[in-house]
């Protein structure tokens, strides 16, 4: 069972909601402009809260990146009610988080019903690179490595692939204060997603982590710095520029992380007013450039996976053309967006950069 509702969460008369034990799965994120308090407040009220699921630290600190459950607290539920912000790009650590909440809920006799108070998404309708062709990472669904949905219709899609039973509700964006009131990045979605332009940077950004270079986790700008202490920098380097992007020379120490209190060198990406970027495809390119510049240069098992895709990972190492690697792009984009077009809850449309 599936349903798309347009009005608030608290004023869903359901009686697992009104009634029954209800846990909150939940980031900082579910915090209301309206009422100015946090969505499991809404049911502590009630008297009938019965867990919380967040994050295991604080909210910025470095490294709390997964939300913890058990199987044995979600069976002794009526609901649990979903509120975080996904960032627009598959390998995001909470969307996975309740993704495979959502595939362990399948084995349960009597799931409780699943509630997702939806976002908007940070990273906008725009798609990039492919659907997993190959082994791939756990609980992901299979869609674009920047999708262009927002969390709702993500669950409405993965409900339908591993085949549950177990009602799922979503909660419009647009019945929320969240969703009318406030930017999707102003409260920071994760540690390393602190801003306005990072979650654009992210859909080919992630991948660095799992390299040996480094996209400056530890410092005020993630995935806009990438460096590391083996990187030569310097004006006469052939690096890849797609329009509108600019790379600069530069030196940084992270905080924490990889490197963590070591100097590295590296670039900024910017980005000029305006520009469309396809963070993916010019990862995969600066990612070709390293590999066939430094011998230093790293791919580990874990970014096969990430990647998901045979002829990308080609393409990274040496073995396969640029101009395949766009074709590929290509192609799978407009397969996502009309794989895509059946899960839409709102207007309007994903769309490819060209």
């Amino acid at each position: 069972m599936f349903s798309f509702r347009t009005t608030p969460l608290e004023d869903q008369l359901d009686k697992a909601l009104t009634e029954g034990r209800v846990g909150c799965f939940c980031t900082q994120n579910c915090w209301s402009p309206d009422h100015g308090r946090y969505m499991y407040e809404i049911f502590r009220e009630r008297g009938n809260l019965a867990e919380i699921f967040s994050p295991r630290d604080t909210e910025l600190t470095p490294g709390t990146n997964h939300i913890v459950f058990s199987m044995d607290s979600i069976r002794e539920l009526n609901a649990v009610v979903v509120e975080i912000q996904d960032v627009g790009t598959r390998y995001f650590n909470y969307t996975r988080d309740l993704f495979r909440l959502m595939e362990e809920m399948k084995a349960l006799e009597n799931a409780p019903s699943l509630y997702i108070v939806d976002h908007i998404n940070p990273a906008g309708r725009v798609v990039e690179g492919t659907i997993p062709s190959g082994p791939a990472e756990s609980n992901i669904p299979k869609v674009a490595h920047r999708h262009g949905l927002t969390l709702g219709e993500l669950a409405n899609l993965y409900h339908n692939e591993i085949g549950a039973r177990y009602a799922v509700h979503v909660i419009s964006a647009m019945a929320t204060g969240t969703g009318r009131q406030i930017m999707p990045w102003t409260i920071a979605p994760a540690s390393d997603i602190p801003g306005l332009f990072t979650c654009d940077m992210y859909s080919g950004g992630g991948l660095w982590n799992n390299t040996n270079i480094t996209p400056g986790i530890g410092t005020a700008r993630p995935y806009e710095y990438i460096g590391a202490p083996f990187v030569k920098t310097g004006s006469y380097e052939p690096l890849p520029l797609p329009a509108g992007v600019l790379m600069r020379p530069c030196s940084f120490t992270p905080a924490c992380g990889m490197y963590a209190g070591e100097k590295c060198f590296g670039y900024q990406i910017m980005l000029e007013p305006g520009a469309e970027y396809h963070s993916l495809m010019h990862t995969l390119q600066l990612m070709r450039y390293f590999h066939d510049r430094y011998s230093q240069f790293e791919l580990s098992d874990d970014f096969r996976l990430k990647l998901a895709d045979p002829v990308l990972c080609a393409y990274v190492e040496g073995t396969c053309s640029a101009e395949e690697m766009r074709d590929h792009i290509k192609v799978e984009e407009q397969k996502w967006i009309r794989k895509a077009r059946k899960y839409l809850l709102y207007e309007d449309q994903p769309y490819r950069i060209k």
